[in-house]
């Protein structure tokens, strides 16, 4: 009996032993949550019981407890390198299966998908065309194409113009004394192709002005120019003697193969001040066609891809997976854990809503195995052991002791 009791702790030191190696081992693995072994003493039992006075039998594992403590955060070079900060997991598919991992390790294979060193594919929300986000959870890819141009279809004006200007006569182009100021900006066509829109301030009485509106030197404002009137207070009072603040251009031409335009200016923001003129800001919604620059990832896990025409567009958005209970995720190996009855059901959301944690780029988790905590851990199993073994020695020791006796 006794040997048989020596056993199993011998057995129990061993698989704490096994638990602390693994640990150990993993130390620089990024994502590796530690275990540790669980013990509970034997005792016979009977239809009546255990007597209260029963000597066990022993000890058993009785369960390898993973710890999702968070790891410390090392940073990298690399923008596809993410880690969470708190709860959550990577939520990737394999071969038609889903599998969750905190080691977040990614780069892109030659399809363009977000995948770690084992072939899993990162997850997550798909984004349209237009970069908007969709709730369609699927496999994260980096779009490498070209992105298209987009027609300036408005232009938004913030200038004051100096009420102490005089007025001026009859208007014409190419008189810079017909005018008295002038702005432009470069808007783009349906083919990307960057065009020069020019706009002309005449005062032409007290509190009002016509401007004209050019692209590449043609006009395009209506006949005779645009009216603007002004409140006493110096804000925009009417266009074209109707309450509003849009200038809408004629339908023009622009370059062989392009898509007539119509432009809309928006003149909420012109002033007419007792200050200087000047121009604040001029913004139009047009853009050339961009190669794609680089990609990055912010702490919502929304994925954008930077062009060389200034642009930005979403690709995706990470999703993260969260469990009732992870400590009863089954391990699967490669620092990634499925789903059991024990863990009960993922939910999946976006990084920073409800419990789920943030995403931070370019950094990574590292394992939470601490050395000298596992160290200590692996003397006190090794004394174990010794102590079981020398029980067994004496267990030997007292039956040679009874076998001579009988001799």
């Amino acid at each position: 009996m006794t040997f048989d009791i020596a056993l199993t702790g011998l057995n129990a030191a061993s698989a704490d032993l096994e638990v602390i190696s693994n640990n150990i081992a993993n130390n620089a693995t990024n994502g590796f949550k530690r275990s540790s072994a669980e013990f509970a003493d034997v005792y016979a039992s009977s239809a009546l019981g255990v007597a209260h006075n029963a000597i066990g039998e022993g000890v058993r594992v009785t369960n390898v407890r993973q710890q999702f403590t968070q790891g410390d955060i090392t940073f990298t070079n690399n923008n596809f390198d993410l880690s969470i900060s708190g709860q959550g997991f990577f939520r990737m598919e394999e071969n038609g299966s889903v599998v969750y991992s905190r080691a977040g390790t990614f780069g892109l294979d030659r399809e363009g998908n977000i995948v770690n060193s084992s072939g899993q594919v990162l997850t997550g929300y798909t984004a349209d065309d237009k970069g908007v986000i969709t709730p369609m959870i699927d496999t994260l890819r980096v779009d490498p194409s070209d992105v298209t141009p987009n027609a300036t279809q408005n232009v938004d004006v913030n200038m004051n113009l100096d009420n102490t200007v005089q007025v001026l006569g009859a208007f014409d182009v190419n008189d810079p004394n017909s005018y008295n100021f002038t702005t432009s900006t470069t808007i783009y066509d349906s083919l990307g192709a960057s065009h020069i829109a020019s706009m002309y301030f005449q005062k032409t009485a007290a509190n009002t002005w016509s401007t004209y509106t050019f692209v590449d030197g043609n006009e395009v404002s209506q006949p005779g120019g645009d009216a603007l009137t002004f409140n006493a207070d110096g804000s925009l009072q009417t266009v074209n003697g109707a309450p509003g603040s849009t200038i809408t251009t004629t339908n023009f031409a622009v370059d062989v193969g392009a898509t007539p335009m119509t432009i809309g200016i928006d003149m909420s923001e012109v002033s007419q001040f007792n200050n200087p003129f000047g121009v604040n800001q001029i913004v139009q919604d047009g853009y050339a066609s961009g190669q794609l620059n680089d990609i990055n990832i912010d702490s919502e896990g929304v994925i954008y891809g930077s062009y060389s025409n200034g642009q930005s567009k979403a690709m995706g958005q990470v999703a993260l997976s969260d469990f009732p209970n992870p400590e009863g995720l089954r391990q699967t190996g490669n620092s990634s854990w499925t789903e059991s009855y024990a863990s009960g059901a993922a939910t999946t959301g976006v990084p920073g809503s409800a419990s789920l944690g943030v995403i931070q780029s370019g950094s990574l988790e590292e394992s939470n195995v601490d050395i000298t905590a596992e160290l200590v851990a692996m003397i006190s199993a090794q004394r174990s052991f010794q102590a079981n073994a020398q029980v067994i020695s004496t267990a030997d020791t007292l039956t040679q002791t009874v076998i001579n006796m009988r001799r």
